[in-house]
Order: C-alpha cells, then structure tokens, then sequence
C-alpha cells in the first residue's frame, strides 16, 4: 500500500504540477507572435525552423549588452524562441541548434556600458524573466535537463530568486522571480542530483523566504518549487524545515486561495513522507487541524493531498489515529468515498484503512456510514483504490459492533464475490473473512439469528448466506434447522433471480462441506452387516450346492446358509410362503447372466470390482434383492460419472432404487456444478424436482452432525 501511494505522490507532485505549471506558463506570457506562424512539421519546415532558431541564437550571442537597442533585440529573440518551446516537437530543435548557452547568458544582466548610463537597465528584469521561462519549457523533457543545468543556469536562476532584496516591487520582479522558481522546479523534477545541486547552490533559502512573499503567485511559485525539491530527497528536506518554513506553510494551508493551499499541502506531505521526525514537527507546528479543513476544501487537488497527508500522519501513531478522527475528519473522507474523482476516492480510502486499524475508530467510522462506500469500491478495476477499500474493510471488521452491519448490507457476498486485481488484494480480503467468520458467536451470532427472524427478507437471506459460509459446524444445527436458515438457502434456489440462485447453490455447498457427513462418496463403504462368507472357490460350484438358479436358460450352483445370510430378500424367498422355499430350481428371469454372476460373487466374497458398464442393471439386481452393500458399491461407481448431461437421469435412477448415495451425491453435484447447469433449459424443472430431497437431505445431515459432536 504504501509504494503504491508513494507512485501517487510523485504523480501528483510533480507530473500533474509540471503540466499545470506549463499551462500557467503559457497562459501569463504575453502572445505577440502570431501563432499561425508556426512551422508545420515537415522535413522543410524542420529546416526553416532550425534556421530560424539560429537567427534567434546568433541575435542574443551578438546583442549581451546594456544598449536599449541590443536589450530590445535579445527580449525579441528570446520572445520567438519561448514562442517555438510551447510547442514540445520543436524543444529538441531548439536545444540542438545551441539556445541553452545563450538563453543561459541572459539570465543575468549585461556589464553597463559607457559614462553617465547610471543604474539605468533598459528592459530591467523583462529579459532574465523571459529566459528563465524559455529554460523552463525546455527542461520539460528530462533529457535537457542536466544540460541546462551543466550550462550554469542553477546560479544565476538562485540570483533571480533574490531579486527583490536588491528592487523595488514591481510587475517585473515578481515576474523574474516567479519564471526562476518555475524553472527550478523543472530543472529539478525527478531528478535527484540536481534536487541536490539547488540545495548546493543556496537555493533553498530563498525559497523558504518567498513564501512570505506580497505576491501569491511568487508564493505558489516558490512552494511548488520546494515541493518538487522536497520529493525524496531527505537533505533537502531538512535544510527546508531548518529554514523554518513550516510556520509560513501552515499558515498557507488557511489561505483561501486555492492554489496556495493546495501547494502548501503538497511540500508539507512531500516533508513527512518516510520522515517521522519532520512529520512530529508538523503536528507540532499545528498542521493537523488546517489539513482536515481542506478535506472540505473547493478544489479537489487540495482534497486529495489533504487525505494523503492524513493517511501519512495515521500511519504508525496510534494517538494520531484518534485525534484525526475527534478533530472531525471521517464525514468529509467518507463524503469524498463518493467523489466522481477517482483520484478523491482512492486517497480517502487510503486514510480512513489508515483510520480504521485504531479500535477506537473502526466503530466510528461504521456508525458515519462508511461500510457501504468502502464496499462499492471493491467494484473499481483501479487496483490501488480497490486495495485501499478492502484494507479499510479489513479494520473495520475487527470491531464486533460491526460485523452485524457489514453482513445486514451484503458485505460478506461483496467480498466472496469481488474480482480483485492484485494479489495483496486478495489476501487482504481472505483476512477478512477469516477475521469475521472468527467473531460469529456468542452475542454476535445472537444478533445475527435475530436478524435473520426479523428482519427484512433481504436481510434475512444475506444472514443466511453469510452464516452458511462463516458459522461454525457447532451452530449449523442452531442456525439452518432451529432458526429457518436452511428454508432462506433454499428458497434462493427457487428464485427466478440467476444471482440469487448461485448465491443459495454456493451457500449450500459451503454449508455442506463443513459437515463431514455431506461430503460426496469418495470412498466405497463396507457392508452394512456381518455375513458368511464362503469365499471365492464355491461361486457356481456344485460342489454341496443345494438350490439352482436358472438365469437365461443357464444353471447357476448356489448354497441357501450362504444366501439366507446376505440379505432378507433371500430369506425370505427361502424361509416364508414362496414356492421357491422348496424348489429345486429356481427361474431369474429379469437378470442377465453376467449380472446375476456379479450379484453373487458379491454374496460369496463380500467384494466385486463394479464398473461403469455393468453398474446400472447391478443397481437394479441389488436394490431387488436387497443387498445394501452391493448397492452402495454400485452408487460409488455411478456417481463418478456423474455430468452436467447425465445428472437429471442418474437422480432419477436414484429415486427408482432408493439409493441414497447417490442422491446425495446428484445434490451435491446440482449445487457445485451450478454455473454449467443453470445454462440449460430444465433446470428450473430439475431444481424442483430435487428440492424436496435436497432439504430432507440437509436436515438429516445436521441433526446427524450434531448428534455426533454432541457424543464427542
């Protein structure tokens, strides 16, 4: 979280403010060059614009003096060069053709020429002004910017800065002064070493000095240009703070200017970054109350650094935490969760995750109704505001007085069902979960059942949904069978709503997967009862065999102490009024030979190897003949071949021979497979066929299961 708002600073400090501060560039400079002029960008024009340029840069290379006609000569030239510089394709021209020497040149004022000139300079001020703005739209493009620099410009723009010590206010003082801090914070952008060399050449000083500056545009000028120096560079920004300037921009966080504030926001939250100490400075120095009022401000960029800083102050110091918070600032962040500005809403989550690790906010920030903005946040596909969400998510779910409210407005379902960008994302939402489903007892399962009996029926289904996915395996019989919670799950499926639908399916199978008698048959189950076993030896052996079976015309040896030991269909046909009970021979005249082998290979050993080709019409021969084992043999083989295509028809096969197992194992495949089965056209049918047994399925299951804790 934190590099991802550290790559948000930088943009916000440095990309949007160069940008704007070219629009103000271009703005305040006076147009006189009619811009229909400029050269189109064809290999021709290319070449008159290179001409052009080296006129311009041989006038000012000839024209360094003091005569009123040589300094109207180099403010012209420079004129037309800083016309061509607004336009980025022809900066590289420009530097090519060798401007930056010359342009470097006249940033400082000519030797006076001969006896009796005085003081006087001719354009005083209006020359060095449009050289340092000429430089500055160069230094734009990184790649120029230690070349300028490598020409000594930091020097005479650190001069410039210092101006108004040596003359009277003026329009063109402020000007100089202002193009030079400008330049500055060009030349320095994203660029550590010459961060360094500014602060090598005294020019931070009269920065600091600047803020205090009659002139709010000299004012904006000089903080921006510290806010870029400030950026990752901790030398400077201790020389910044030992130059007292936190007071001054304090100060200017009141300022109702806007762009005052929003700069004195950004060289104060460019200082604290990674910089405990200076950040107890500006807390001390009283910054906390004038940036919560700029959550409030009218421009959102003062809004967004404002919330920044507040992440920044809440990051580690619990007590700062809680007095952010009492001062007044969680309405303003959650009002901005709601901002159509993408930038607004991922700051103010980011403060109030910070916000929200304190227990003594999580409620707070709850109770201001921050729950449902930080969840429709989860929907962004802007990975760092959604991170910052469900880390806010993360802290307020460690407060118990808020786990009934994020499961009442559907919290539980967001986070399950969410499509996270980032890894970090994902586990900070199982987290989560994991942190709620570890607080659903005791009084919080109590409000939650309370809920889930009296409130609306939305809510009612979102507790039910929670629960399934949350609740203990203790509580399942409390929740689902005593409390109606199952009849919510089902009735979901019923629904002619496809979310609701899925949502009910997925409970279901969450519900019983935590029953370890609801998973599907993974394994074949013994036999249900003790039996004689002959063995292997005398299947269709004659040898003291004394019944026959005649199955398709074919003699089959039996042994009746075999036969009346395996089932009571047998004992039956051998013991009761049937005139079996004294044949010789017996007709099977609805099985086929090989199945009829299979059947009692099973009766003599205890065991048969089932496979899918037989295991149907073996189904029918033991459900006949009431053979529980074999049955359930032949339910384990058929329920591994379950599909989506054959799933209706093997529930029924279930039904014609009562076999549960396989019934259950249909459910369970209806309920995990839903996304592949709600597609096709009867499944609404399916599902109401299969309801009735899929509730007497879960109600035998959880009574089941709490019987057995209840003997643990």
């Amino acid at each position: 979280m934190e590099n991802n708002n550290q790559k948000h600073s930088e943009r916000s400090s440095s990309s949007s403010g160069r940008k704007s501060l070219k629009r103000k560039l271009v703005e305040d400079l006076i147009d006189d060059v009619d811009r229909n002029s400029v050269l189109e960008s064809s290999e021709d024009a290319q070449q008159d614009l290179a001409r052009e340029v080296r006129t311009q840069v041989e006038i000012l290379e000839s024209s360094f003096s003091s005569s009123e006609s040589d300094r109207a000569s180099s403010k012209r030239a420079i004129h037309v060069l800083s016309e061509l510089a607004k336009n980025e394709e022809f900066v590289n021209v420009i530097v090519d053709c060798g401007a930056v020497p010359a342009l470097v040149k006249h940033l400082q004022p000519p030797p006076h020429g001969g006896e009796g000139e005085g003081s006087y300079m001719p354009y005083e001020h209006e020359v060095e002004k449009g050289s340092a703005f000429t430089l500055g739209l160069l230094a734009i493009k990184p790649e120029h910017q230690q070349l300028i620099v490598d020409a000594g410009a930091l020097p005479h723009l650190v001069n410039l800065l210092k101006r108004h010590r040596d003359a009277q206010n003026s329009r063109a003082v402020n000007g100089v002064i202002r193009r030079a801090a400008d330049a500055v914070t060009n030349l320095a952008h994203e660029n550590s070493s010459i961060k360094t060399r500014v602060r090598f050449e005294g020019g931070i000083p009269p920065l600091v000095e600047l803020l205090e500056f009659v002139d709010s545009k000299v004012q904006r000028a000089a903080a921006g240009s510290l806010r870029t120096l400030a950026f990752k560079n901790d030398e400077n920004k201790n020389q910044i703070v030992d130059c007292n300037a936190l007071p001054t921009l304090i100060l200017m966080l009141r300022s109702e200017d806007t762009a005052i504030h929003y700069e004195a926001v950004g060289v104060i939250g460019n200082l604290v970054h990674s910089s405990p100490n200076i950040k107890k400075e500006v807390l001390l120095a009283g910054a906390l109350q004038p940036v919560i009022g700029l959550l409030s401000s009218s421009c959102s960029e003062s809004q967004r650094e404002a919330a920044l800083l507040l992440g920044q102050f809440a990051a580690t110091d619990s007590d700062c935490k809680i007095h952010i918070v009492q001062r007044g600032a969680v309405p303003p962040l959650i009002e901005m969760l709601q901002s159509p500005d993408a930038q607004l809403r991922e700051m103010s989550a980011f403060a109030l995750g910070r916000l929200a690790q304190d227990t003594h906010n999580q409620a707070g920030i709850a109770h201001c109704g921050g729950i449902i903005p930080l969840l429709k946040l989860l929907d962004s596909k802007n990975g760092s505001l959604q991170h910052n969400a469900a880390f806010a998510l993360y802290g307020l779910a460690d407060n118990e007085d808020n786990v009934a409210d994020l499961v009442k407005v559907g919290g539980v379902q967001k986070l399950q069902d969410g499509e996270f960008i980032v890894q970090p994302t994902r586990d900070c939402v199982a987290k989560t979960l994991k942190r709620l489903e570890e607080k659903i007892h005791g009084r919080i399962l109590g409000h939650l059942l309370y809920l889930m009996r009296i409130g609306e029926k939305v809510i009612q289904r979102r507790v039910a949904l929670a629960l399934a996915h949350l609740c203990s395996p203790d509580d399942q019989k409390t929740i689902f069978i005593d409390n109606n919670g199952l009849e919510l799950l089902l009735e979901l499926l019923e629904s002619t709503n496809l979310k609701h639908q899925r949502d009910g399916s997925v409970a279901l199978c969450k519900l019983a997967n935590k029953a370890s008698s609801l998973s599907q048959v993974d394994a074949a189950p013994p036999s249900p009862v003790p039996q004689v076993y002959l063995g292997e030896q005398y299947v269709n052996n004659s040898t003291l065999s004394d019944v026959t079976f005649l199955v398709e015309g074919k003699r089959f040896y039996a042994h009746r102490i075999c036969l009346l030991a395996s089932s009571d269909a047998f004992r039956a046909m051998f013991d009761g009024g049937y005139r079996e009970r004294d044949a010789k021979d017996i007709e099977i005249p609805n099985i086929r030979w090989d199945i009829f082998e299979l059947m009692m290979r099973y009766i003599y050993t205890g065991s048969v190897d089932v496979n899918l080709d037989v295991a149907q019409d073996l189904l029918r021969a033991a459900d006949q003949y009431l053979l529980e084992g074999l049955k359930r043999l032949c339910e384990y083989a058929i329920a591994q071949d379950i599909s989506v295509e054959s799933v209706s028809l093997m529930f029924e096969l279930s039904e014609a021979f009562n076999a549960l197992t396989l019934r259950n194992a249909c459910i369970l495949f209806i309920l995990e497979k839903f996304d592949q089965l709600s597609v096709m056209p009867w499944y609404s049918h399916l599902i109401q066929r299969v309801l009735p047994e899929t509730r007497s399925y879960f109600v035998r299951a959880l009574t089941r299961a709490n019987q057995a804790d209840m003997r643990v």
